[in-house]
């Protein structure tokens, strides 16, 4: 299994070569950046692609974040993947980042709850609860950093994600400590490509993961009339 996998979901724009055949991730790049992401991108899939030696129809599939992320970034993604697979003939398999964040913290155990959660400003945050042997207990929801914190407090938990320290600071007075806090703020893209390289094959194109609409909404009072 060879495929391409590309994030630009959140604080990161990220790309990396995973091949199974060849011992795992054979070039990754990864630079943290909030905006640019549209820029930045197909230079450094160039790039990984040149350094691990293969062509795009040498791949097998291409695996892109849908988010919950950046509204702009994920579409910058979403679109490069669809692009790229298109013309190689590949498909395309979307993960969530929520389970980006959790992949690397799952295999080095299973059985401890984990809260992955992304700020989504406003004192929101987008979040997913993982519980034993890496089942989703509670699917990826907006909920507010208090009502994450109460969650993440029911259980020992590890939290993980880039609104890990909000959540930290709004830990309950009283409550034991989460096991570890790793603020992190984008998905390790080999993780993206490893996750990528055993995901199930869905026959439908990945679309960005939305789970509320955005902040920007057109000024009806700007609209010129139509005559």
């Amino acid at each position: 299994m060879r495929v391409l996998a590309i994030d630009t979901a959140l604080a990161a724009c990220s790309a990396a070569v995973f091949d199974l055949g060849r011992g795992g991730v054979l070039a990754h790049e990864s630079l943290l950046m909030e905006r640019g992401h549209a820029e930045a991108l197909m230079p450094m899939v160039a790039r990984v692609m040149s350094e691990s030696d293969l062509e795009f129809t040498d791949l097998d599939r291409i695996v892109v974040t849908l988010g919950p992320g950046s509204f702009t970034g994920l579409r910058v993604g979403v679109a490069a993947a669809r692009g790229i697979a298109l013309a190689a003939g590949k498909p395309v398999v979307g993960l969530t980042t929520l389970a980006c964040f959790a992949a690397p913290h799952i295999a080095s155990d299973d059985r401890t709850p984990l809260l992955a959660v992304i700020d989504a400003r406003h004192e929101q945050v987008y979040m997913q609860l993982v519980g034993e042997g890496g089942r989703a207990v509670i699917a990826p929801r907006v909920a507010s950093i208090r009502e994450a914190a109460r969650i993440a407090t029911a259980a020992p938990t590890r939290i993980v994600g880039s609104a890990a320290a909000l959540v930290h600071a709004a830990w309950m007075n009283g409550a034991r400590p989460p096991l570890c806090v790793d603020t992190t703020p984008a998905p390790d893209i080999d993780w993206v490509a490893r996750l990528g390289a055993v995901a199930a094959e869905t026959l439908a194109s990945p679309k960005p993961l939305y789970l509320r609409p955005p902040d920007a909404k057109p000024q009806d009072a700007a609209r010129v009339a139509r005559r």
